[in-house]
This record gives C-alpha cells, structure tokens and sequence, in this order.
C-alpha cells in the first residue's frame, strides 16, 4: 500500500529543463523527509537533494546547487525536484526517497529510505 510513483524524466538537450515528481501514497507524508538521489553507471550514488519534515530547510550537493530546486507539496503528497540548465553530468536514474524524520535538518547522504520511488531517467544529450 505503501508507494512512491516518480515521473518527468526524460531526453533533453544541454541547457535544457525537467520537473521531476514523486508521488506518495499509503503514508504519513508530513513525518518523513524527502531525498532525492541520482546513480550513474560507474559512479556511486549520490544524494542531491533533500528537504526535512522538521523544519523545511533544504539542502544541495555543490555540482547542482543554483539549478536545482526541491519543493513539496503537502496536500498534494508529491515532492517535484526542478532541474534547470541540465548538464551532460546530469544524466542518471533518479530516485526519491523518504525518510522518517527525527527533528532538525536533512542530510544528504543516507543509506537506507523507508520508501523508495522506482526511479526515473534523466538523460543529456546534443
């Protein structure tokens, strides 16, 4: 019952937009933080993004930050991760994932969600 459906991904040329989304069902979705991550064939995965449940800062890897944008939607149940001015480095399998949320600010770099999405595609390309 318990859900994480991802969508937005795609094909786009450099210096091109995309709004990933990612949308939960079946859960709490105010008591978990949101993470984004993104995995690369012959890269480990890295977190790029996350906003905490417990005081909705946010935070950024240094390669995406000032074109990357984390939002939720609390109503709505979806977070969307906007990507602007793709970069060839941008390509990956993204994923979202939450994370039951134990007060101050997220982090980037986390082992194991509660809930994982099933990924969605990001490829740059001239």
């Amino acid at each position: 019952q318990v859900k994480l459906v991802q969508s937005g991904g795609g094909l786009v040329q450099p210096g091109g937009s995309l709004r990933l989304s990612c949308a939960a069902s079946g859960i709490a979705f105010e008591y978990y933080d949101i993470n984004w991550f993104r995995q690369t064939p012959g890269k480990e995965r890295e977190g790029v993004s996350c906003l905490s449940a417990s005081d909705e800062s946010t935070a950024y890897l240094d390669s995406v930050k000032d074109r990357f944008t984390i939002s939720r939607d609390l109503p709505g149940m979806k977070s969307y991760l906007q990507i602007d001015d793709l970069k060839f480095d941008d390509t990956g399998v993204y994923y979202c994932g939450l994370f039951r949320t134990y007060g101050g600010v997220c982090f980037l770099d986390r082992d194991s969600a509660d809930v994982w999405g099933q990924g969605t595609q990001v490829t740059v390309s001239s």
